[in-house]
């Protein structure tokens, strides 16, 4: 049984991490060929726009995995009719995400720009990157809850396919339409959207050659499969919208402290924030439908035993990054510096040197929300997933910037990671404590 789920986990996991990675490389890529091509401007016109980006992908992740949750649960017992029905409430809820974003991208642009502080010198590049993200929004998120079910089908494989397809023709179309074809910012989001788009198309096989376990079938809202796919799914949809929160809130402040240059740096050190993220939401992504599945089958001692795998994984990639990024922060950040802007280049090594002391304690946190939600404890999820994603890191920005200024700023991550980190071994302990009173208890 334990090599089995071991098994299991090396399997999901190390396809998910490789797929997540891939996944981030949409935004990355933009910031690579952006900077190359439109440089400081074009990289804070960037930066300004990407938190709406994680909003759309947060909202694609919390119905997918929420979905993706509770359809590995009842497909574990053998109850495909409820599995099937929890495949079209998510459809219903994408449905109703996508109408909301692409209503946003038709009228709001400007308003959402203006509230995040964009001057005259980036606004127009960061309303079309932004326009364009916005409309191509149903494509993220059917892409995003695509993804989830037919990882939770037994196809993590296929799923990683995709990503990885996504990703590389984002990279290939940001370099055609930026630089032979000259289109600039619209070019860079074009690509971005086109992504997802190829990444369906990839997906698309499974349905048409009957592999797939989840079907489409005629059914009404219900209000508590919606509330629990939500419910299941928030965790996820605040870790990625974190991202976006932090972003502006990082970038408020260092206009006041350091102007385009300084939101340009914190663009360099977001964005590869953000692939960081994404790897251990790959390692939380492979334990989620194995934890979910031993639940389902009253296998707690299993479950637990994923969680151990996961943060063993998680601690030794978190060596990895943080060594590459502690001697390498130099070379990265003259990587996105193509106008040789010295400010920036001691800005972003100095803020990556700072900011990824948050490594271990993001990761711990991001894999621990999913372990609870999978393991159908989704409040103790929520409420890590709040505390990183608002109620810690927005006052403790604020706090550090006045008490140390721009260095003050990059501290505000690891110091907030932290504090959640040990919320979440509190909430650890506890569950831990009661299974054993509960195992106990079933044997006497």
């Amino acid at each position: 049984m334990k090599t089995t789920i071991f098994r299991d986990f090396a399997r999901y996991a190390s396809l998910n991490v490789l797929g997540m990675l891939a996944l981030s490389g949409y935004i990355l890529a933009d910031t690579f060929f952006v900077s190359k091509g439109l440089g400081t401007n074009g990289l804070t016109a960037l930066n300004l726009a990407i938190p709406v980006y994680s909003f759309i992908h947060g909202s694609g992740l919390m119905i997918g995995m929420g979905g993706g949750i509770r359809y590995a649960v009842y497909r574990s017992r053998g109850e495909q009719a409820a599995a099937d029905r929890i495949f079209m409430q998510a459809l219903y809820l994408a449905a109703a995400f996508a109408a909301f974003f692409v209503l946003a991208g038709l009228f709001f642009t400007g308003t959402i720009l203006s509230l995040f502080g964009a001057d005259d010198s980036v606004f127009g590049m960061a309303d079309t990157y932004l326009r364009v993200i916005l409309l191509f929004a149903p494509a993220f998120l059917l892409n995003n809850v695509l993804l989830c079910f037919v990882r939770n089908d037994g196809a993590p494989q296929l799923s990683m396919a995709a990503m990885i397809g996504g990703s590389l023709s984002n990279v290939v179309l940001d370099w055609v339409f930026i630089f032979p074809c000259g289109m600039g910012i619209f070019g860079a989001a074009f690509a971005t959207g086109l992504a997802p788009v190829i990444s369906l198309l990839i997906l698309l096989p499974h349905r048409l050659r009957g592999k797939n376990g989840f079907h489409v079938v005629r059914c009404r809202l219900e209000g508590g499969p919606l509330a629990g796919i939500l419910s299941s799914g928030v965790p996820s949809l605040v870790t990625e919208v974190s991202s976006g929160v932090v972003m502006i809130v990082f970038n408020s402040i260092l206009l006041r402290l350091a102007g385009n240059v300084g939101v340009a740096a914190y663009g360099v050190i977001a964005n590869l924030s953000l692939v960081v993220i994404a790897m251990y939401t790959g390692i939380a992504q492979g334990i989620q439908p194995i934890v979910s599945r031993c639940t389902g089958q009253g296998d707690r001692p299993g479950a637990g035993m994923v969680l151990r795998c996961g943060l063993i994984a998680m601690l030794a990639l978190s060596a990895v990054i943080y060594a590459g990024v502690f001697f390498g922060a130099a070379s990265i950040a003259a990587v996105f510096n193509s106008e040789r802007d010295p400010r920036l280049q001691q800005l972003a090594a100095d803020g990556l040197r700072l900011y990824f002391t948050a490594c271990p304690f993001a990761g711990f946190n991001v894999i621990l929300s999913v372990y609870f939600t999978a393991a159908g404890h989704p409040r103790p999820a929520q409420i890590i997933a709040v505390l990183r994603g608002f109620a810690v890191i927005v006052p403790m920005a604020f706090v550090l910037a006045r008490l140390g200024g721009i260095a003050g700023v990059w501290c505000a991550f690891p110091a907030a990671e932290l504090l959640v980190a040990a919320v979440g071994l509190c909430f650890l302990f506890s569950a831990g404590k009661r299974e054993g009173k509960r195992a106990a208890k079933n044997a006497s």
